[in-house]
Parts: structure tokens; sequence; C-alpha cells
């Protein structure tokens, strides 16, 4: 099947597209901002920080109504399993990532820059890798075996590092503006979380326009974060492609950055239809103003074979069907395409053993608009793929399509992020382990699409080895994501914030893939190459976030420690896991 449009999913609008365009009340917004950015320039550190301590606390007493609006949207209870996933991917990555920020604006204020933990390693290719997980004793306890890295462009010394760290905060009237924030429809916390590294991290006051499809949550957000919206630095504005359009044109926005699809940062840019296809292959845009953004990605999870138990293929199975069914799929950072060995001796049981752990998990509402039309046509593609639980009403199954042909390189599987319930898995042959290693590294990055985020999956004696170890830091260093994971899902660079989220740069314009720029990043890194995280290959407990193991109990009291850290509560945090 030839794919001709290859990329994230197109944008569909929700069933609030149609809030009307109120030029008015947009420019009055703008002009506010613009007034305030300079003011906001001079706001220090110190004083940020208390802004963040005040959003922490107004956001933990708004978390409650913000979860139960977004469970009430997409199908879940709060009590339940995916009730608790929501409250933390919704509202405690955004907590942790206020706290982390905040953190570092008290390092700026005492030391002149945040203070990562370290150490700094040396990586293949002349490359620093630097330690930013974990940041604290906390997370040492919470996060046991996991580390996440940042790693620098080939010949950054430390030194060089260090002296670009904050430069908002060097020159802080050199990088004010107003930016415009297109929000994300379907993780709750992807919005506020790009509100605060425009603010925190650039120096930027900020617009952000919710997304129709979960415009719902603009109370909460105004609330939650009041403590920007009442000096002037914020401004929260709903409407669809009318109001999106409007304001990228308009001369007070400075630059964009928005989180969606590859085919909404072309209609940005280059404008749509007949035109805007002329336009991009002419490069000639029709907004030059700077844009970065977060835009989808054909997620591979890269199986290199070993000899593992039955308990290492039952946890792995656990891991990668959490991967597939957070959020119903709905999520950038859902894999799309797991690569195995086409000669390894366990494939089978590892795929079977997955699809036994995506039956025992509840199909989930559809929520997303499009999830029926982008499934049937991938269906359409592979009449045999394997459906997997309750489909009926506004659900979908869970989808594997399996021994999809690597060399059938314009399959839609390597080439459409699938944006819902669905993922796929081929396999590639080689004589060795370590020729897996490379030809798995070639084949992410030549022939599937996008370049946000990835997993490896290494058994720990297929770690020990020296030639293949070597294989494995050297494909970490070889693969162009801006995120890879190590036996941990690559999700958790995202979920930290305290390393770097974002596509691997050096994308142009005219061919932008999973976009440009990083957020999260609360080191403030001036240009970070990607971040790496790390984790045990069978944790144990298993970890909490684990579609088999979540539960409301725990992720409320996560939210709690996040929002106010404390020794004394540890033990009940580790209880409630332990007890689901």
């Amino acid at each position: 099947m030839t794919i001709t449009h290859r990329g994230a999913a197109a944008p569909t609008s929700g069933s609030q597209d149609q809030v009307e365009l109120n030029e008015v009340e947009l420019v009055t917004a703008l002009r506010e901002l613009h007034e305030q950015r300079e003011r906001w320039a001079n706001v220090g550190p110190r004083e940020r920080a208390d802004i963040l301590a005040r959003i922490v606390n107004d956001t933990f007493a708004v978390a409650e109504e913000w979860n139960a609006a977004a469970c009430e949207a997409k199908g879940y209870r709060p009590d339940s399993a995916e009730g608790g996933e929501e409250l933390f991917s919704g509202v405690g990555t955004f907590v942790r990532m206020a706290q982390a920020l905040r953190t570092s604006l008290i390092d700026i204020a005492e030391k002149g820059r945040p203070q990562y933990p370290g150490p700094v390693r040396h990586k293949p290719n002349n490359r620093l890798a630097i330690q930013v997980m974990p940041a604290t004793g906390f997370d040492k306890l919470l996060y046991a075996g996991i580390t996440g890295e940042v790693w620098m462009n080939e010949g950054v010394t430390e030194a060089e590092v260090r002296a670009h760290q904050a430069s908002a905060y060097r020159e802080p009237l050199a990088h004010c503006g107003v930016s415009l924030v297109l929000g994300a429809g379907n993780v709750a916390s992807l919005g506020p979380r790009d509100v605060l590294s425009k603010l925190f991290v650039e120096g930027k006051v900020v617009l952000l326009k919710a997304n129709p499809v979960n415009d719902y949550l603009s109370n909460f957000w105004k609330r939650a974060m009041a403590a920007l919206i009442e000096p002037g630095y914020l401004r929260i504005v709903s409407g669809g492609a009318q109001v999106g359009a409007f304001l990228t044109q308009h001369p007070l926005v400075e630059d964009i950055h928005v989180t969606g699809s590859d085919k909404t940062h072309d209609a940005i840019v280059f404008g749509t239809g007949d035109e805007g296809a002329r336009r991009k292959a002419a490069n000639e845009p029709l907004i030059t103003k700077p844009i970065s953004g977060e835009l989808g990605n054909v997620s591979p999870v890269v199986i290199v074979p070993g000899q593992w138990s039955a308990k290492d293929i039952a946890y792995q199975a656990a891991h990668v069907a959490t991967m597939l069914t957070n959020n119903a799929g709905f999520n950038c950072l859902t894999p799309r395409v797991i690569v195995t060995h086409a000669g390894w001796a366990q494939r089978d049981e590892f795929l079977d053993a997955l699809e036994s752990v995506l039956a025992s998990l509840p199909t989930r509402r559809a929520y997303y608009p499009g999830a029926r039309s982008r499934f049937d046509s991938f269906i359409s593609a592979h009449h045999d793929a394997h459906q997997i639980g309750d489909a009926s009403g506004d659900k979908l199954p869970w989808t594997i399509v399996r021994d999809v042909d690597a060399n059938e390189t314009t399959d839609i599987c390597l080439n459409v992020e699938a944006f819902c319930s669905l993922t796929s898995e081929t396999a590639l042959q080689a004589d060795s382990v370590v020729s897996f290693i490379e030809r798995a590294v070639n084949f992410c990055n030549e022939t599937v699409w996008g370049t946000l985020s990835m997993t490896l999956i290494v058994h720990p004696d297929t770690l020990r080895d020296a030639e293949a170890g070597a294989a494995v830091e050297q494909a970490i260093s070889d693969l162009r994501y801006g995120s890879i994971g190590l036996n941990l899902w690559h999700a958790m660079s995202f979920a930290f914030s305290t390393t770097a989220w974002g596509a691997y740069p050096g994308h142009v314009v005219t061919d932008i893939q999973s976009g440009s720029g990083f957020v999260g990043n609360a080191f403030m890194f001036e240009s970070p190459l990607k971040s790496v995280v790390r984790g045990p290959f069978r944790s144990n407990p298993t970890p909490a976030w684990f579609s088999t193991t979540v539960n409301a109990r725990m992720m409320r009291k996560l939210l709690a420690f996040e929002v106010s850290p404390s020794w004394r509560k540890v033990p009940g945090l580790l209880s409630a896991s332990l007890r689901g």
C-alpha cells in the first residue's frame, strides 16, 4: 500500500470548534500581554519561584474538579485505574514540572544558574551526557534504579553548557516577547506545561489557545494559573481553526509553539489546500516568525533478542501494553511499531503475552475526533490485524498488526501515526545481536517516520556482554530521536520534566516531521540534543504507572506528595503502591 501523506494524524476539530471569532477580545488580550512583557522580564527568579509555589497550591486545590471533568470526557470513573492514570498524567506532571522549575529558579537566585545533580559523562561521538534524574533524594527512593540524562551536541564542553544555562535570566529584556501556545487536545497537562516553558524558561508572556477537544478544562487552568493571569502575564482563550489562524498571523504574536500534527504546522506556515501545497514545495511560507512544536511520531519500541525468563516476558508484555493503553492510545509517544529480531526464538511468545495482557485490560472510549476513521484506514490496509477486547459503542479494540514487512517502506504502519488504540510489529533479519542492533538503528532512523521518541528493551545479560553492551550505547548515540528510553518507556522523559522533551533537532520548515525545540528542560539547557532515560529491566514492585497496577488511591497520594514532598509521606505512598 502506497502512502502519499506521511506523518501524524491530520487535525480534526472537536465539537467546540464553532467558537466565534471575536477579534476585539483577542486583540485586547494580545495588547494586555504586550504591555506586560517587559514587566515580566523584570520579575526576578525569587519572585517567580513564589509564583510557581502558588500555582502548585492552586492546582492542587482544583485537581479533583479538573480530573473529574477530564474523566467524564474520556469515559472514566475518577476512582478507577484509568481515573488515577488521568489524574497524574493530566495534573501530576504539570505539578512536577512547576516544582522542578521552582527549584531551578531558587538556584538562579542563589547561585546564578540551575544546579544539575550530575554526574557528567562522556558518550560516543564526543558528546556529554548530563544526568538530571534523580534530582532529589525523594527521586532516588520513589524512582529507584531510574536515571535521566540530557545529551549535548558533539564537541560541547561542560563549561559551555554552564555558561549558556538559563540565558533568559542573563539578559531578560532581550528575551521578552509575546508567545502564542496552541494547546494539545489529548493530555490535559500539555498546554499548561507549554505555558510554563515559555514563561519560566524562555522569558515570554503567553496567550494560550485551548484545543477545542479539551477546551472544557480552560476554567480549571485559569484557576490553577491565576497567579500568572492576575498580573497580566497569561491569557487563555478558546476557539478553533479560525481563531488560531487570526492569532498566528497577528503582528503582536512574536513566536508560536504548537502541540499537534505536522499537518497543523504546515497549515500555519504555508496555508491549506493546493495553494498551501504549492507554497510548501516552493518554500514560500506565509509566516516567518519562529515556530516550535511537538508534532507526533511513529514511535518505535526495539526488542533486542536475548534469553528471557517467563517473568521477563510477563513484565515486558505489561510494560509495552501500558505504552499502548495509556490515554486510550491517544498520545504522540504511544508505540506504533514494535521492532523484533526475525530469528528471536521467543518472538511469538512475547507477542502472545502482550496480547494476553491487552485482553485483561478494558477497552476505552475513542474520545479523540477522527479516531474511528484513522483506525479503519489501518484495518483496510491490514485485514489480518489482531483486534482484542470490546469494540462496542464508542470504544475501539486494542489492536496489533503483526508481521509488517520491514521491506515495504511505504506501509502505513511505518509512515503514519495511528493516534488511536493500535500498534504494529515488524521483524528484521540479522545474523547476530550486534548486527540486529545496528540494523534496527538504521531502520528507525531511515524508514520509520518521525524523530520524537523511542524505546530500547534489552536484557541485562545482553547489556553485560562487552560487544553487545557497546553496541547498545552506540545505538543510543546514533538514534535520531529527541527522547530515548532504555528499558523504560520513553514517556518518562516527558513526565520527569528535568529531562528535555521534543523532536531531534535539525528539521527544516518544509519537512518538519516531529517538530523543533524542547519543552520541560527544567535545568534550562540552551540547545540540548536529546534526552535518555534508563530503568531496570524488571522493577520490583511493578511500577505504579503500569496499566496492570495503576490505582487511583496511589495516584492521589503521589500527587499530594509532589505538591508537598515529605519523608513522612513516603511510607503511605509505598504502602499504596503495594496494596493497589
